[in-house]
């Protein structure tokens, strides 16, 4: 896949943002507390305990759920640009299966493509897991069975950044500062999600900074692409 050759009115970029599946520790079954135990024993070591760790249990599909996910796609008409930016949240089955027929029914031709910064291994992976558990119908755009790896419809932001370089790792907070994009991470970060949700009950903060990512995901790509960047007033909020 050419990057100078990609049509960007043919992407649409996006972003998740994720919480543990309940408020604290305690709220778990026993059965899932002593399996939150195994599956965290050797990234927590002695330093910290099940509980304590807990907070962190949104980066894992078995513990975690998504409360948003936002997307943006680009439209050109006479020579003009308009990015536009929706967001599905709430109640996660319902943002899921949302998120589903939006695909299903306005992404769903083989040119289309999903693109996020580390979505290959996580925003599209957690997306398809927790469809799973929710036992929704999978859209095709996320199916990876029985695909060559140059058949999947995903660009990964950071993983054309890498050039290559697997072992690379880089935040879309220092990706946008190299490249001279303004940071979406003005307010909160990704670890302050879990107290945003669950202590300040403030889903529509949560909400803005998804769509900021998402903004910042969309001028990456156009500078990997030597393009223009998306000005404010190119960037709107509407309903699908």
């Amino acid at each position: 896949m050419e990057l100078q050759k990609l049509n960007l009115e043919h992407i649409l970029f996006l972003d998740i943002e994720t919480v543990p599946e309940h408020a604290s520790f305690e709220d778990l079954d026993d059965v899932k507390q002593q399996l939150w135990a195994e599956k965290t024993k050797y990234i927590r070591k002695d330093e910290h305990s099940p509980d304590e760790f807990y907070p962190r249990a949104g980066i894992w599909a078995e513990f975690g759920k998504i409360v948003c996910i936002s997307v943006g796609f680009l439209s050109l008409k006479e020579g003009t640009r308009d990015f536009r930016l929706k967001t599905f949240s709430g109640e996660e089955k319902s943002v899921l299966n949302d998120f589903g027929n939006l695909l299903d029914e306005h992404f769903n031709k083989p040119y289309h493509l999903l693109c996020a910064h580390n979505g290959k291994e996580f925003d599209f992976p957690f997306i398809a897991r927790r469809m799973i558990i929710h036992n929704l119908k999978l859209p095709e755009k996320l199916s990876n069975m029985g695909k060559k790896p140059w058949e999947i419809p995903h660009l990964d932001t950071m993983e054309l950044w890498r050039f290559g370089d697997y072992k690379h790792f880089t935040s879309l907070k220092l990706l946008t500062n190299v490249l001279g994009i303004p940071s979406p991470k003005n307010d909160i970060e990704g670890s302050q999600v879990y107290e945003v949700f669950y202590t300040e009950n403030d889903l529509q903060r949560i909400i803005s900074y998804c769509e900021r990512d998402v903004v910042a995901i969309a001028q990456i790509l156009l500078r990997l692409k030597q393009e223009a960047l998306l000005k404010d007033s190119e960037i709107s909020t509407v309903s699908l």
